[in-house]
């Protein structure tokens, strides 16, 4: 049967994300991933008596910077308050996070549905809070070890509204956000170091209905193919549980990305349980107009406005865009290229081909490539003007400059014999050269068989040395065959 038909998925995702910052949330403990086990300590993380907690100031600047991006409202008069449960990686025996007042509220993330028209994903709410420690299970065969380096690492919580609708679009809605917070220098987007976490509230009901179903929390997916594979088996289950008239439980279930599946782990928590009270050693932040204003007007074109203008007005193609906007390094390098030159097409186009191409044999991101964008334009410009073909310059050109930046793209196609000819008694000799050797193929042109003018051009290139001007070539045979 195909559920798809008869029931409707209701996705809620809550992203955590480990904000990009040299200390911790409160305290001078450095927030550095991979160092040995409990190095990154002192009072302060270890909840030790008298120790108090002194809020970093760039935590509350990177949560405002991502809600602004996110388009959310930004509270001024934010309260901290202990969310309290007992873990053994947790030594103070509670988190400091926010509960009634988190500090951006609100807003929406825009996305592609199925058809690709723009869906808006609200945003509920973005509040600050620390990271608990790790505790690690399989590593020793009688005992959990624990790993306090991660706690009072400062994350945001991102809380979307329940407005995903199928696994594809919470994939798409993760993907968007890890773009936007790597975009914005807020978090690496690392869901392998688990820098970036996801938990989805998914339910399910018929088609038509407006009442929400029973809600079930799914953890433990350290990427995003996992959270739409938990999302893929958590539909196909709650379905299956209906059609048999099995009970769905408001539960909090894990993923196992070997077997594909959810298993249970507990009766889901409700927020009363964590006894949320106001942080009594930290006084409320009060942010101030001047202080928003200053964040919203650092904030470079977001991803989604560049795609917009990449697509809309340079006329690139939405694939091309898409990847192109896909980190901030690909963005400047192609924003420098455009600024260097006029042929937009051709950029994304070189972008997409040889560039990637090598970026991908060379396991090198792009902020690595060391080919600047003027020079990669310098290479277009030669092509444009006709004086290179594109494949001398892609095969040739290309490759000498990546390895020689200090030589210039004609210096290569001189140096090489790749100028192009189009002068006239040239292109006359190499053409009339082509059509002897094929005269049978000149009748089945002028028989109406245009599809030959391939092979006249292999035999120009051949006979030019691959120095022949393509355009003039094409230009001049047509003439001769129709004449």
């Amino acid at each position: 049967m195909n559920f798809w038909d008869k029931y409707e998925m209701v996705i809620g995702l809550e992203v955590h994300a480990q904000l990009l910052t040299r200390t911790k949330a409160y305290s001078a403990d450095v927030n550095e991933y991979g160092e040995l086990p409990n190095r990154n300590v002192s009072e302060v993380t270890l909840g030790l008596p008298g120790a108090l907690p002194l809020l970093n100031a760039r935590v509350p600047e990177l949560a405002v910077r991502l809600g602004l991006a996110m388009n959310c409202h930004i509270r001024k008069y934010n309260m901290f308050a202990r969310k309290n449960y007992f873990y053994a990686d947790l030594p103070k025996g509670y988190q400091i996070s926010q509960f009634d007042t988190p500090i951006c509220y609100e807003g929406f993330l825009n996305i592609k549905d199925a058809e690709g028209n723009v869906k808006r994903i609200g945003i509920e709410r973005i509040h600050m809070e620390e990271d608990a420690g790790k505790s690690i299970h399989d590593q020793d065969p009688w005992d959990s070890l624990i790993d306090l380096n991660r706690a009072g690492v400062p994350l945001v919580e991102i809380v979307s509204h329940p407005d995903l609708r199928t696994p594809a679009e919470a994939n798409q809605y993760l993907t968007e956000i890890r773009k936007l917070v790597r975009y914005l220098d807020v978090c690496d987007g690392n869901m392998e170091e688990g820098s970036l976490r996801c938990d989805a509230n998914v339910s399910i009901r018929l088609r038509g209905e407006s009442r929400l179903g029973t809600k079930v929390e799914v953890k433990n997916m350290n990427s995003i193919r996992n959270v739409q594979r938990a999302l893929e088996y958590e539909f196909e289950r709650q379905c299956t549980a209906t059609e048999n008239g099995e009970t769905i439980y408001q539960e909090t279930r894990t993923f196992d990305a070997v077997s594909g599946k959810t298993f249970a782990m507990r009766s889901k928590e409700k927020a009363h349980d964590y006894r949320y009270f106001p942080e009594p050693d930290l006084p409320p932040l009060v942010l101030t107009d001047a202080y928003i204003a200053d964040i919203r007007a650092a904030l470079p074109e977001l991803p989604d406005s560049l795609f917009r203008k990449y697509t809309a007005q340079l006329g690139i193609p939405e694939y091309d865009a898409y990847w192109i906007t896909e980190d901030k390094y690909t963005i400047a390098y192609f924003e420098d290229a455009i600024k260097a030159g006029s042929n937009y097409k051709a950029i994304s186009n070189w972008l997409m081909g040889p560039v990637r191409s090598y970026l991908n044999e060379h396991g090198m991101h792009i902020e690595a490539f060391p080919l600047s964008p003027e020079r990669l334009v310098e290479i277009i410009a030669l092509i444009d003007s006709g004086k290179v073909s594109y494949t001398a310059a892609a095969t040739s050109i290309f490759p000498e400059m990546v390895q020689n930046i200090g030589i210039s793209a004609l210096q290569v196609a001189e140096s090489r014999n790749l100028i192009q000819e189009s002068g006239a008694d040239a292109l006359n000799e190499w053409v009339i050269k082509a059509m002897d050797a094929y005269p049978d193929k000149v009748e089945e042109y002028r028989n109406g068989k245009k599809g030959v003018m391939g092979l006249f051009m292999g035999e120009i290139m051949k006979f030019s040395g691959g120095k022949a001007d393509p355009k003039a070539a094409s230009a001049l045979l047509r003439e001769k065959l129709e004449s």
